[in-house]
């Protein structure tokens, strides 16, 4: 009996060493398909519509989610950027609010780059408010 104790241990270690290095390999690879897929986005990004932001995003998410360096240097630059990072961070989140952020994101960019009386979304979301 004391001869079946040693091998069932070392089989026991053996298992979970296979499996923290299965377990490291699946993270990286799924890194490497972040990187590709924002590598993706990039390229698709130059096209008409907001095609490439989403996907980058959704490499983002891949890449956080399963490296510990990635997130830690992410948290670092959200307290330094905080205004820049936090829509991403908002877009991260487990039920984001896709719309609203969109809309948010759209009122910063018109007024940044359009004088007030060209201004569209502020001008709808005032006839929006007032038909209700």
């Amino acid at each position: 009996m004391s001869l079946v104790m040693p091998s069932v241990r070392g089989q026991r270690a053996t298992d979970a060493a296979t499996r923290d290095l299965a377990g490291r390999l699946v993270r990286f690879g799924l890194v490497v398909l972040g990187f590709l897929i924002i590598l993706l986005g990039i390229a698709v990004a130059p096209l008409p519509g907001p095609g490439g932001i989403p996907v980058i995003v959704v490499g983002l998410m891949i890449i956080l989610r399963n490296s510990f360096k990635a997130r830690r240097q992410f948290v670092r630059l959200h307290h330094a950027h905080p205004r820049v990072i936090s829509p991403i961070r908002r877009l991260l989140r487990k039920d984001p609010q896709i719309l609203a952020m969109s809309y948010h994101q759209a009122l910063k960019v018109e007024r940044f780059l359009v004088p007030r009386n060209l201004r569209v979304v502020v001008r709808g979301r005032r006839l929006f408010r007032r038909r209700r």
